[in-house]
């Protein structure tokens, strides 16, 4: 079999059983299907994705549910100001040994997993976020000078209250770009809420399967990276990050008065993949210009920074996106 019928096979496989995930997480976590989506889609590209909503929303059931389906180990981490680095990391203790000699043993702290769920990750102060910021980046930790590897997979999934700012430390620019996605979590609508209300307020929940494991999660990841793309979908994610450049000549200046700061190459890196990723969860064997589109937001948001006159004027993020998107798209919806 020639080598791409191979591929198409292994897409067509990893479809299916991306479905049947899809279906199991949607028994739990109920009707908010773009959310379900954007996770997956972050997690198949290899990278982390912060969780933004109000209370309530379901956001730790979310991760808890991708855990099981996923069959990842995971751990979660409830973030307060007063947390250390090495309550998330771990540290060295003292042992006596039987002969009566003294070694130091490392025990390794709850970011040693492959699912990690950082709670409210804006609570906790820079020098915490900092030590995260390199197990996200580097997957490994360094404790008393030592680099310790993390395992593969390694996942970040991070969750901020958009409402309540007391007692929070933004994250810095550097530490947002690491996300893949910011995915925002929404109210739902009423007939989606009517559904959560009779799923989850009976004797029994709906109940979530296992349908990957670590290993099988890693060569999905890899044969995502292998997916062709198309010119037509390369030239309009550059055109489109590249857009949202103060001052470049691809913004022709509609962003100028608007901006602050876009987003960099990074951006155009996580596009690529989440494009990928998103064909394949719809069942496709390469990316289109829909998928740009509808990954676009979740990608951008969090990488540039509103100007002063913009957030006078009541504009926000999202709108900024949506019209960019709209014009570079022509997509009614988003103009």
């Amino acid at each position: 079999m020639a080598s791409d019928e191979i591929l198409v096979h292994e897409v067509e496989a990893l479809g299916q059983r991306l479905t049947e995930a899809r279906t199991s997480i949607e028994r739990r976590f109920v009707g908010q299907h773009a959310v379900v989506e954007q996770v997956l889609a972050a997690i198949l590209s290899g990278g982390h994705a912060l969780l933004v909503g109000q209370p309530g929303l379901g956001k730790t059931m979310l991760v808890q549910t991708l855990a099981t389906v996923l069959g990842m180990d995971s751990n979660r981490i409830q973030f307060t100001p007063d947390l250390m680095p090495a309550d998330i990391l771990g540290s060295e203790v003292l042992d006596v040994l039987p002969d009566g000699t003294r070694a130091f043993r490392f025990i390794e702290g709850p970011v040693f997993t492959q699912l990690l769920m950082a709670d409210e990750i804006n609570r906790a102060s820079p020098r915490t976020q900092s030590a995260l910021l390199q197990a996200m980046q580097e997957r490994e930790v360094t404790v008393s000078g030592q680099h310790r590897p993390l395992g593969r997979p390694f996942h970040v999934l991070a969750t901020q209250n958009p409402i309540e700012q007391e007692g929070t430390y933004p994250l810095p620019e550097a530490q947002l770009d690491r996300f893949l996605l910011q995915i925002d979590v929404d109210y739902p609508d009423r007939d989606t809420e009517r559904e959560i209300l009779l799923a989850t307020t009976g004797l029994g929940e709906g109940e979530a399967h296992r349908a990957f494991d670590p290993e099988a999660l890693i060569a999905a990841q890899r044969l995502i990276r292998q997916m062709p793309v198309g010119e037509a979908v390369v030239e309009a994610i550059l055109d489109l990050v590249r857009a949202f450049r103060p001052g470049s000549d691809e913004s022709g200046g509609r962003v100028d008065d608007v901006l602050v700061w876009g987003p960099g190459p990074r951006a155009a890196q996580a596009l690529m993949l989440v494009t990928r990723a998103r064909a394949v969860l719809n069942g496709r064997f390469a990316p289109t210009l829909e998928d740009v589109e509808a990954m676009a937001a979740p990608v951008l948001r969090h990488r540039m920074a509103l100007s002063f006159a913009a957030r006078a004027r009541g504009e926000s993020v999202d709108g900024v996106i949506a019209r960019l998107v709209g014009q570079r798209f022509g997509s009614q919806q988003a103009a």
